[in-house]
């Protein structure tokens, strides 16, 4: 999909739920605030917030795609050994200290 039409569907989205709101608060008013209607008012603003949540996501997953396609620079890291004392009075995660004599 291109980012025109995930931004065409998406609007048309929030129209729709904007829709299911409006018959939902008519509803409420109609039939008051009983387990029935409170469950579909909890469903129509849960489906809001994943919808929110999805225009997130996509926001986050079109800018790391931007940020992988423009990043082509490679970064060479040597296979020699490191200066030992690089490594001085550093400790093994989850084996305990070196000992220190």
């Amino acid at each position: 999909m291109s980012g025109t039409t995930d931004t065409a569907e998406l609007a048309e989205l929030h129209d729709l739920i904007g829709g299911l709101r409006r018959c939902v608060r008519s509803l409420r008013a109609r039939y008051g605030d009983s387990p029935a209607m409170r469950r579909i008012v909890i469903d129509a603003d849960r489906i809001l917030s994943d919808v929110e949540l999805l225009d997130s996501d996509l926001s986050e997953l079109d800018l790391a795609r931007a940020t992988v396609q423009q990043s082509g620079e490679r970064i060479l890291i040597p296979d020699t050994q490191y200066d030992t004392e690089f490594w001085r009075d550093v400790d093994d995660e989850g084996v305990g200290g070196h000992s220190r004599s």
